[in-house]
Protein backbone atom coordinates (compact mmCIF):
# COMPACT_ATOMS: atom_id res chain seq x y z
CA UNK A 1 0.00 0.00 0.00
CA UNK A 2 1.32 3.62 -0.97
CA UNK A 3 1.54 6.30 1.45
CA UNK A 4 1.38 9.99 0.35
CA UNK A 5 4.46 10.73 -1.47
CA UNK A 6 6.69 13.88 -2.35
CA UNK A 7 9.12 15.00 -4.41
CA UNK A 8 12.89 16.84 -2.77
CA UNK A 9 15.13 17.91 -5.62
CA UNK A 10 13.72 15.41 -8.09
CA UNK A 11 13.75 12.49 -5.47
CA UNK A 12 10.22 10.85 -4.67
CA UNK A 13 10.05 10.40 -1.22
CA UNK A 14 6.86 9.50 1.19
CA UNK A 15 5.95 11.89 3.26
CA UNK A 16 6.59 9.95 6.49
CA UNK A 17 9.96 9.05 6.82
CA UNK A 18 11.34 6.23 9.29
CA UNK A 19 12.93 7.33 12.46
CA UNK A 20 16.00 5.91 14.13
CA UNK A 21 15.96 7.50 17.78
CA UNK A 22 13.66 4.74 19.34
CA UNK A 23 16.11 2.38 17.57
CA UNK A 24 19.41 3.73 18.46
CA UNK A 25 18.60 4.53 22.15
CA UNK A 26 17.93 8.36 22.14
CA UNK A 27 14.96 8.82 23.94
CA UNK A 28 14.98 11.77 24.86
CA UNK A 29 13.17 10.60 28.36
CA UNK A 30 15.87 9.14 30.91
CA UNK A 31 18.87 7.61 30.66
CA UNK A 32 16.57 4.22 31.51
CA UNK A 33 14.67 4.93 28.51
CA UNK A 34 18.15 4.76 26.31
CA UNK A 35 19.09 1.78 28.15
CA UNK A 36 15.94 0.17 27.38
CA UNK A 37 16.38 0.86 23.87
CA UNK A 38 19.83 0.06 23.37
CA UNK A 39 19.33 -3.81 24.77
CA UNK A 40 16.13 -4.16 23.09
CA UNK A 41 17.54 -3.73 19.53
CA UNK A 42 21.50 -4.73 20.40
CA UNK A 43 21.04 -7.02 16.96
CA UNK A 44 19.25 -6.60 13.55
CA UNK A 45 16.72 -9.08 14.27
CA UNK A 46 14.83 -7.07 16.66
CA UNK A 47 14.80 -4.17 14.18
CA UNK A 48 13.97 -5.63 11.18
CA UNK A 49 10.14 -5.92 12.23
CA UNK A 50 9.96 -2.27 12.27
CA UNK A 51 11.61 -1.32 9.34
CA UNK A 52 9.47 -4.40 7.17
CA UNK A 53 6.17 -2.28 9.25
CA UNK A 54 6.87 0.48 6.90
CA UNK A 55 8.26 -0.84 4.25
CA UNK A 56 4.93 -2.68 3.70
CA UNK A 57 3.51 0.86 3.85
CA UNK A 58 5.62 2.21 1.45
CA UNK A 59 7.50 4.50 3.39
CA UNK A 60 10.49 3.29 2.33
CA UNK A 61 13.20 6.48 3.36
CA UNK A 62 15.07 6.41 6.69
CA UNK A 63 16.85 9.55 8.63
CA UNK A 64 20.22 8.81 10.54
CA UNK A 65 23.22 8.94 11.49
CA UNK A 66 24.12 5.96 9.33
CA UNK A 67 27.21 4.19 9.83
CA UNK A 68 27.72 4.69 13.85
CA UNK A 69 25.11 2.24 14.54
CA UNK A 70 25.74 -1.39 13.47
CA UNK A 71 22.78 -3.09 14.34
CA UNK A 72 20.19 -0.26 12.50
CA UNK A 73 22.70 -0.57 9.20
CA UNK A 74 22.86 -3.90 8.73
CA UNK A 75 18.45 -4.09 9.73
CA UNK A 76 18.46 -1.52 6.99
CA UNK A 77 20.52 -4.01 4.35
CA UNK A 78 18.21 -6.93 5.45
CA UNK A 79 15.37 -4.70 4.98
CA UNK A 80 16.19 -3.66 1.28
CA UNK A 81 16.50 -7.48 0.92
CA UNK A 82 13.36 -8.65 2.15
CA UNK A 83 11.40 -6.08 -0.61
CA UNK A 84 13.72 -6.00 -3.27
CA UNK A 85 13.90 -2.07 -3.07
CA UNK A 86 16.43 0.18 -2.08
CA UNK A 87 15.56 2.77 1.12
CA UNK A 88 16.57 6.31 0.67
CA UNK A 89 18.99 6.86 3.38
CA UNK A 90 18.75 10.73 4.56
CA UNK A 91 22.47 11.13 6.55
CA UNK A 92 22.80 13.65 9.62
CA UNK A 93 26.74 13.00 10.08
CA UNK A 94 28.18 15.00 12.41
CA UNK A 95 31.85 17.18 11.48
CA UNK A 96 34.21 19.80 12.43
CA UNK A 97 33.62 22.72 11.24
CA UNK A 98 36.57 24.12 12.86
CA UNK A 99 38.70 26.51 10.06
CA UNK A 100 41.48 24.94 10.08
CA UNK A 101 42.92 22.62 7.62
CA UNK A 102 42.61 19.43 9.90
CA UNK A 103 39.15 20.06 10.17
CA UNK A 104 38.33 20.15 6.95
CA UNK A 105 40.16 17.06 6.08
CA UNK A 106 38.44 15.12 8.80
CA UNK A 107 34.75 17.26 7.19
CA UNK A 108 35.66 15.67 3.98
CA UNK A 109 36.11 12.49 5.28
CA UNK A 110 32.94 12.08 7.46
CA UNK A 111 31.34 13.13 4.33
CA UNK A 112 32.75 10.77 2.08
CA UNK A 113 31.82 8.31 4.53
CA UNK A 114 28.47 9.30 4.32
CA UNK A 115 28.53 8.64 0.39
CA UNK A 116 30.35 4.98 1.11
CA UNK A 117 26.75 4.07 3.15
CA UNK A 118 24.77 4.88 0.58
CA UNK A 119 23.13 7.95 1.45
CA UNK A 120 20.90 9.62 -1.02
CA UNK A 121 20.65 13.26 1.37
CA UNK A 122 23.26 14.30 3.08
CA UNK A 123 21.72 17.16 6.22
CA UNK A 124 24.74 18.06 7.88
CA UNK A 125 23.69 17.66 11.99
CA UNK A 126 22.38 20.82 13.67
CA UNK A 127 25.11 20.55 16.08
CA UNK A 128 27.80 21.32 13.57
CA UNK A 129 26.07 22.91 11.13
CA UNK A 130 24.78 25.77 14.11
CA UNK A 131 28.08 26.92 15.01
CA UNK A 132 28.19 28.67 11.77
CA UNK A 133 25.43 30.83 12.51
CA UNK A 134 26.09 34.78 12.21
CA UNK A 135 22.80 36.50 13.89
CA UNK A 136 24.46 39.75 12.98
CA UNK A 137 25.42 39.01 9.80
CA UNK A 138 22.24 36.63 8.65
CA UNK A 139 24.66 34.36 7.15
CA UNK A 140 25.81 30.62 7.57
CA UNK A 141 29.74 31.10 7.23
CA UNK A 142 31.78 28.57 4.76
CA UNK A 143 28.52 26.80 4.35
CA UNK A 144 28.95 26.30 0.63
CA UNK A 145 32.51 24.50 1.64
CA UNK A 146 30.62 21.48 3.28
CA UNK A 147 27.58 21.59 0.91
CA UNK A 148 30.39 21.66 -2.15
CA UNK A 149 31.58 18.40 -0.50
CA UNK A 150 28.26 16.80 -0.50
CA UNK A 151 27.67 17.79 -4.22
CA UNK A 152 31.19 16.12 -5.06
CA UNK A 153 30.15 13.11 -3.27
CA UNK A 154 27.09 12.78 -5.46
CA UNK A 155 24.79 13.22 -2.77
CA UNK A 156 22.03 15.96 -1.80
CA UNK A 157 23.02 18.58 0.43
CA UNK A 158 20.41 20.24 3.38
CA UNK A 159 20.71 21.11 6.89
CA UNK A 160 19.19 19.95 9.94
CA UNK A 161 17.72 23.16 11.59
CA UNK A 162 16.68 22.90 15.25
CA UNK A 163 17.75 26.54 15.59
CA UNK A 164 14.69 28.11 13.09
CA UNK A 165 17.39 30.72 11.63
CA UNK A 166 18.90 28.34 9.18
CA UNK A 167 16.09 28.21 7.43
CA UNK A 168 15.68 31.21 6.67
CA UNK A 169 19.34 32.34 6.40
CA UNK A 170 20.20 29.52 3.96
CA UNK A 171 16.50 30.81 2.06
CA UNK A 172 17.60 34.59 1.94
CA UNK A 173 21.18 33.96 1.09
CA UNK A 174 20.64 31.47 -1.74
CA UNK A 175 23.10 28.54 -0.31
CA UNK A 176 23.13 25.03 -1.98
CA UNK A 177 20.51 23.34 0.10
CA UNK A 178 17.49 20.93 -1.52
CA UNK A 179 15.81 20.39 2.60
CA UNK A 180 15.49 20.88 5.89
CA UNK A 181 14.70 19.39 8.92
CA UNK A 182 12.87 21.00 12.20
CA UNK A 183 11.62 19.90 14.36
CA UNK A 184 8.22 20.49 15.21
CA UNK A 185 5.28 19.32 17.42
CA UNK A 186 2.14 20.33 19.07
CA UNK A 187 4.13 20.48 22.24
CA UNK A 188 6.78 22.75 21.39
CA UNK A 189 9.25 20.67 23.23
CA UNK A 190 12.55 21.34 22.04
CA UNK A 191 11.43 24.33 19.85
CA UNK A 192 13.64 27.44 20.18
CA UNK A 193 10.64 29.76 19.58
CA UNK A 194 6.62 29.09 19.88
CA UNK A 195 4.75 26.69 17.81
CA UNK A 196 3.26 28.93 15.50
CA UNK A 197 6.48 31.37 14.33
CA UNK A 198 7.97 27.75 13.64
CA UNK A 199 4.81 27.05 11.10
CA UNK A 200 5.10 30.37 9.79
CA UNK A 201 8.93 29.87 8.80
CA UNK A 202 8.01 26.29 7.50
CA UNK A 203 5.03 27.60 5.09
CA UNK A 204 7.33 30.26 3.70
CA UNK A 205 10.23 28.11 3.36
CA UNK A 206 11.74 27.94 -0.26
CA UNK A 207 12.64 24.09 -0.40
CA UNK A 208 10.14 21.42 1.69
CA UNK A 209 10.64 20.37 5.48
CA UNK A 210 11.19 17.19 6.92
CA UNK A 211 9.68 17.82 10.69
CA UNK A 212 10.80 15.68 13.53
CA UNK A 213 9.89 14.56 17.44
CA UNK A 214 5.68 15.11 16.36
CA UNK A 215 4.88 12.99 19.25
CA UNK A 216 7.65 15.51 21.30
CA UNK A 217 9.49 12.25 22.20
CA UNK A 218 6.57 10.22 23.43
CA UNK A 219 4.91 13.39 25.67
CA UNK A 220 2.05 13.31 23.37
CA UNK A 221 0.23 10.22 21.71
CA UNK A 222 0.68 9.74 18.24
CA UNK A 223 -3.11 10.46 17.47
CA UNK A 224 -2.55 13.90 18.80
CA UNK A 225 1.17 14.52 17.32
CA UNK A 226 0.54 13.51 13.57
CA UNK A 227 -3.16 15.02 13.17
CA UNK A 228 -1.40 18.33 14.30
CA UNK A 229 1.62 17.48 12.69
CA UNK A 230 -0.78 16.67 8.96
CA UNK A 231 -2.78 19.70 9.82
CA UNK A 232 -0.62 22.05 9.83
CA UNK A 233 2.13 21.30 7.40
CA UNK A 234 1.97 21.78 3.29
CA UNK A 235 1.84 19.44 0.73
CA UNK A 236 5.25 19.05 0.25
CA UNK A 237 6.99 18.58 4.02
CA UNK A 238 7.24 15.39 5.62
CA UNK A 239 7.13 13.90 9.06
CA UNK A 240 10.01 11.41 11.04
CA UNK A 241 7.91 9.37 12.73
CA UNK A 242 10.14 7.02 14.87
CA UNK A 243 8.62 3.35 16.88
CA UNK A 244 10.09 1.01 19.31
CA UNK A 245 7.98 -1.89 17.73
CA UNK A 246 6.26 -2.70 14.79
CA UNK A 247 2.70 -2.46 16.04
CA UNK A 248 3.52 1.18 16.90
CA UNK A 249 4.18 1.98 13.12
CA UNK A 250 0.94 0.47 12.12
CA UNK A 251 -0.76 2.44 14.62
CA UNK A 252 1.11 5.72 13.47
CA UNK A 253 0.38 4.58 9.51
CA UNK A 254 -3.14 4.43 10.35
CA UNK A 255 -3.90 7.42 12.43
CA UNK A 256 -2.13 8.78 9.50
CA UNK A 257 -3.97 7.44 6.91
CA UNK A 258 -7.18 8.44 8.68
CA UNK A 259 -6.06 11.86 8.10
CA UNK A 260 -5.76 11.85 4.58
CA UNK A 261 -8.96 9.56 4.21
CA UNK A 262 -11.04 12.14 6.77
CA UNK A 263 -12.19 9.46 9.08
CA UNK A 264 -11.68 7.98 12.44
CA UNK A 265 -8.37 5.65 12.81
CA UNK A 266 -9.60 2.03 13.35
CA UNK A 267 -7.85 1.30 16.75
CA UNK A 268 -8.01 -0.80 19.69
CA UNK A 269 -9.12 0.57 22.50
CA UNK A 270 -6.10 1.35 25.42
CA UNK A 271 -6.20 -1.11 27.71
CA UNK A 272 -7.96 -0.63 31.43
CA UNK A 273 -8.79 -3.69 34.47
CA UNK A 274 -12.10 -2.80 33.61
CA UNK A 275 -13.17 -2.71 29.45
CA UNK A 276 -16.84 -2.37 29.94
CA UNK A 277 -16.63 1.40 30.73
CA UNK A 278 -18.91 3.83 29.07
CA UNK A 279 -16.02 6.53 29.18
CA UNK A 280 -14.54 3.36 26.49
CA UNK A 281 -18.01 3.54 23.72
CA UNK A 282 -19.11 0.67 25.76
CA UNK A 283 -22.48 -0.38 27.47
Amino acid sequence: MNFPRTTVAGVSLPRMIMGTNWLAGWSHRSPSADKHIKTLHAQPESILPVLSAYMENGIDAIMGPFGTIAPIDTAIKQAEDKFGKKITLIDTPIIDVSDNPAARASAAARIKQSAATGATFCLIHHSSVEELVDKNARVIKRIDDYTQMIRENGMIPGLSAHMPELITYSDANGYDVETYIQIYNCLGFLMQIEIETIASIIHAAKKPVMTIKPMAAGRCTPYVGLNFAWATLRDCDMVTAGAHLADEVYENIEISRAFFDRRFPELEKRASPNMNQSAFGGA
